[in-house]
């Protein structure tokens, strides 16, 4: 047997050829996205960064810890506390202590001339040239007297604590280096036109040296109007001696640059006196704490409801010390993705590929059978062929995936869907589990396909030879039938059960796979009366063309159908996962649309960053304008006594909020929403109005809420809703603003662009606010899913060509009758183009129908989660694909046929295999 599948491959070497290519692509792409995934379960554990150098570090617990019957469950904490002046006491009695406060610091280069004086505005206007005792604004009756402009009018306890403070890693720029990117809207970070604040961060220069940072340059701030400035490349060129403005929450005012470090990649700083940080900041944000750690913990004692962190443990106070985990998780799911629908698109490709392949070989079947051989003998032939292709071209796959995952790696840090210290690993399973998917592939593929051919008698065999028939038998019409049952009933229950569950990204990506299957499978079947559609014009066209064309593709079914396949493949994955993110998104903006009904919105712009306080009370005083803000914030539920559910939630005036927005309300009303009430969605358990719940508030205090009204589930947007009292700290984020009735709406603009040119925030209008907010993916889902349908569509070119290279050599002959019943090579080669190009049409068509059903899913399930949007249908994607596909297929038919037709036509008529 094998050396009759050796003989057979040198035989049909074209055939065996393109199988090769087609499985070694797939096992490549399938190694290299391995590789990747597998570099995210082993990337390294990176050390703490703003306090490396630090002994102790004691904080507030950012962590909420609850009892149940199954353990404790933790869940991080929106706006964990600060570190209370007694606490700082106690501990600075064990040794040296240094006060850490974070609060944002935005920096542009100092205006000069009239705007001088302009730019000193709120608590800075109003500070003395002199010191300020930090004691004195931390405690006491001077206290108040520290905190001046702004911060003055905060309170100092209780829920609403200073709008300076949403906690020291909410404050941190949320992807470290690149922190200049995260400036509020499109210029929010303006202090005046033509000038871009670079988003920044504030300390006390005392906890410089627990990173440690090191000057590079000039001294430490000594005065007030001091700062040193964090420096790297690509930044402002920042150099001491330079003046710049810095914007705080305690207003604006002229610095000047004494010293500058150099940057260490977390955060971009700009480091105070301790005394000024103290005034801007008044609350601890942590405490570095020079002494034994057993000490500090005997001293706070057990229910203090304060961390101290000491070894790796300091990485929790690093800005934003979940990101690196979160950055895993995302490119674990991208490439998870990714593998998942490499794997699914290289088995039906080389499914397909090895199909036809053996389907172009029914006559040499025929021939063995008649010879003599057994069903057996000639299934144990092809599957020793497929099994020696399929070694090779694994291992050959193996070595390109080796290859190719350091280049994938790279592209991914390089499109910012990695982060930059994300590399390979020393895994090697992935290049096993490669090989051995391509050898148990290329197995399988050979085996479903040669069964029949081994069945067949031996004159069936011959007689099949010359027109495709049967091409259906009973065993594929059941599976074809079980699949497409799954495929739409699956979606079905999901309709009348959770409707949102839809709406996942898991959903969406594996749901077509079961229709792609299912409509795969039927192809034969569907090819004819597809073909015949596609080709009914052109055959009443004059000319022999159209009628040729529509008899080869419905004589040809096989060809057409491996033709197909993978166009099916792509087309229905590339507008299924582009539709379905299109649709949410704008699913998401009608429902911004219905929802807001301001006229003005004015949004923080950088996450975990409150809005200026100045600006808050600038916008409350403007006449005529109806001013509603809120502050994000998070509530935790405890379900069913095993899990902790975080929920987000929005801290509103409900008098104001019915002013500005139109929520969807399914029961209740907005207006009983007090201090003792929440507002919840259906996702909720407990969804009865009147019912009580008991939630855990952002900075971890427990409350026993009732419900006031419930709101659609929609999109997964119609969040929470609780009171200022219950914003667990936070500061407020956002500003909506409705023209009052008689208003001037004109003067209210001016007066509130005013105050956002005076304070650096940003105002636009409803239909600016609903544009930077409406449809359109951010730029990294969009590389991934580039990336994703790049992986599919390199997958189905492969395909294409290696399918047509076979399919156009193997009809030489028919070729050469054309030519001797007088057609010229010019119209034999169009004619070879037209049958690829409707080919592709033809899996185009099956591909949309898969697409049109997943997004009418899709479309269902907004529906029934009450969002009316329309269904968007990616048609500049859908015809790039298709366009793409359709000359590849006509290039891939046309070189070996117009190399055939080089021969004289004689010749090629009384060639035999």
């Amino acid at each position: 047997m094998l050396m009759l599948a050796l003989s057979g491959m040198r035989t049909r070497w074209i055939t065996f050829v393109g199988s090769f290519v087609a499985l070694a692509l797939g096992v490549g792409l399938i190694a290299a996205t391995g590789l990747a995934l597998a570099a995210t379960f082993d990337a390294p554990e990176r050390g703490p960064e703003r306090f490396a150098a630090a002994p102790v570090v004691v904080r507030a617990a950012d962590h909420l810890r609850v009892d149940t019957p199954t353990g404790t469950r933790t869940k991080p904490l929106d706006h964990p506390g600060p570190v209370g002046p007694r606490t700082a006491d106690r501990l600075a009695a064990l040794g040296r202590t240094v006060e850490d406060r974070t609060f944002p610091a935005d920096v542009t280069a100092a205006p000069t001339g009239p705007d001088a004086k302009a730019a000193r505005t709120g608590a800075d206007a109003k500070q003395p040239r002199t010191g300020l005792d930090v004691t004195a604004a931390r405690s006491g009756p001077d206290a108040k007297a520290a905190r001046t402009g702004a911060d003055a009018k905060q309170p100092r306890t209780g829920p609403d604590l200073t709008a300076a403070r949403t906690g020291a890693d909410a404050k941190q720029p949320r992807t470290g280096p690149d922190v200049t990117a995260a400036r509020t809207g499109a210029g929010a970070g303006k202090s005046r036109p033509g000038q871009d604040a670079e988003a920044r961060v504030g300390h006390p220069w005392p906890v410089a040296a627990a990173a440690p940072y090191r000057l590079t340059s000039g001294r430490a701030p000594a005065a007030p109007g001091e700062v040193v400035v964090t420096t790297r490349p690509g930044g402002a060129p920042l150099r001491t001696g330079d003046r710049v403005l810095v914007r705080t929450p305690a207003g604006n005012g002229p610095r000047t640059v004494v010293g500058t470090v150099a940057g260490r990649g977390f955060e971009d700083a700009v480091f105070f006196t301790d005394d000024e940080a103290a005034r801007i900041s008044p609350d601890i944000d942590a405490l570095v704490v020079h002494a034994d750690a057993t000490a500090v913990r005997r001293a706070l004692g057990p229910d203090s409801g304060m961390d101290v962190l000491t070894g790796h443990d300091r990485r929790r106070a690093d800005p934003d010390p979940d990101r690196d985990a979160r950055a895993l998780v995302s490119v674990n799911a991208l490439l998870g993705t990714a593998a998942g629908i490499t794997l699914f698109v290289s088995a039906a490709v080389v499914a397909s590929t090895f199909s036809f392949a053996v389907a172009q070989r029914r006559r040499e079947f025929g021939l063995l059978r008649t010879a003599g051989a057994t069903p057996g003998q000639i299934r144990r032939t092809v599957c020793a062929e497929a099994v020696l292709v399929g070694v090779l071209a694994s291992a050959a796959g193996v070595w390109l995936g080796a290859g190719g995952a350091p280049l994938l790696v790279g592209r991914m840090t390089g499109a910012g869907l990695a982060p930059p210290w994300f590399a390979l690993g020393d895994a090697s399973w992935p290049l096993h589990t490669a090989f051995w998917t391509g050898v148990f592939v290329a197995t399988a593929g050979a085996l479903v396909s040669c069964h029949r051919a081994g069945r067949t008698a031996p004159t069936e065999a011959l007689r099949e030879a010359a027109v495709d028939s049967r091409v259906m038998p009973a065993s594929r019409w059941a599976a074809a039938v079980l699949v497409l049952l799954a495929g739409l009933g699956l979606p079905a229950l999901a309709l009348a059960v959770d409707p949102g569950d839809l709406l996942g990204r898991k959903s969406y990506i594996t749901r077509p796979m079961l229709l792609v299957v299912g409509f795969a499978l039927l192809a034969p079947v569907l090819v004819r009366p597809v073909g015949r559609l596609l080709t009914w014009l052109p055959a009443r066209l004059p000319g022999a063309t159209g009628v040729l064309v529509r008899e080869n593709t419905a004589a040809g079914v096989r060809r057409t159908a491996a033709v197909a396949a993978p166009v099916l493949i792509t087309v229905a994955l590339a507008a299924t996962l582009t539709g379905t993110v299109a649709t949410l998104e704008e699913a998401r903006a009608a429902e911004s649309r219905t929802a807001t009904t301001a006229d003005f919105v004015v949004t923080s712009g950088q996450e975990g960053r409150p809005m200026a306080p100045a600006f808050v009370e600038r916008a409350r005083a403007v006449e005529g304008a109806v001013v509603s803000v809120s502050r994000s914030t998070a509530v935790t539920v405890l379900e069913e006594d095993t899990a902790l559910v975080t929920s987000e939630a929005r801290a509103v005036d409900p008098a104001r909020l019915a002013a500005v927005s139109e929520l969807p309300v399914t029961a209740g009303r907005l207006s009983d929403l007090d201090d003792g009430a929440i507002v919840v969605n259906e996702e909720w358990l407990t969804t009865r109005v009147g019912d009580r719940v008991t939630v855990w508030l952002g900075d971890g205090r427990k409350a026993s809420l009732r419900i006031a009204a419930v709101l659609a589930t929609g999109t997964g947007d119609n969040g929470v809703y609780v009171t200022r009292r219950n914003a667990g700290g936070a500061g407020v984020d956002r500003i909506d603003v409705k023209v009052a009735e008689g208003a001037d709406r004109r003067a209210v603009a001016a007066a509130l662009q005013s105050a956002g040119a005076a304070t650096g925030t940003r105002v636009t209008t409803r239909a600016e606010w609903l544009a930077a907010n409406g449809p359109g993916t951010n730029d990294q889902t969009r590389t991934g899913l580039r990336m994703i349908l790049g992986i599919a569509l390199l997958c189905t070119a492969t395909a294409l060509a290696n399918t047509l290279v076979m399919a156009t050599s193997d009809r030489v002959r028919d070729l050469a009758v054309l030519r001797l019943a007088g057609a010229t090579a010019p119209q034999v080669l169009r004619l070879v183009a037209a049958e690829a190009v409707v080919a592709v049409g033809v899996g185009a068509v099956l591909g949309g129908v898969v697409a049109a059903v997943n997004l009418l899913v899709v479309w269902g399930a907004l529906v029934l989660l009450g969002v009316m949007s329309a269904v968007v249908v990616p048609w500049g994607t859908l015809g790039l694909v298709v366009a793409a596909a359709a000359l590849l297929a006509a290039v891939s038919a046309v070189l070996p046929a117009s190399l055939a037709l080089r021969t004289r036509p004689v010749e090629l008529a009384g060639a035999r295999e």
